[in-house]
């Protein structure tokens, strides 16, 4: 089964030097590496600020274009990885050891979507 691990950074990310941004990149890439070796990721990314994003609404039956993510929140999704296992224990355990945690990044893990498994019953 496919999980998406949701990376969500606090403000105490940008409060980092970029000396330790750039060490918490660093384990980072080597936590992706060590999932490419195990066969476990499908695909990885990280997001430009969410100072660069758009979100868009309907809103009195007309869409609105704002600047930034739509959520008042003091955490903001910085990136995302892809990974194949057997079920959503071993997917966590996985997250556990994102290096970002450390530095008060958030994940969530959550179960993607397969083609024809979207509808409710």
């Amino acid at each position: 089964m496919q999980y998406i691990v949701l990376i969500y950074l606090s403000e105490h990310w940008e409060k980092l030097s970029n000396d330790e941004k750039n060490k918490v990149h660093e384990d980072c890439g080597a936590w992706h590496e060590e999932l490419v070796k195990s066969g476990h990721t499908r695909g990885a990314t990280g997001l430009q600020p969410a100072a660069t994003a758009r979100t868009v609404r309907v809103k009195n039956g007309k869409p609105t274009i704002t600047d930034g993510p739509f959520a008042e929140t003091k955490e903001v999704l910085g990136g995302f990885e892809i990974i194949e296992c057997a079920d959503i224990e071993k997917a966590t355990t996985i997250a556990n050891r994102f290096p970002g945690l450390q530095v008060g990044a958030v994940v969530e893990v959550r179960p993607i979507v397969t083609s024809g498994s979207c509808r409710e019953e």
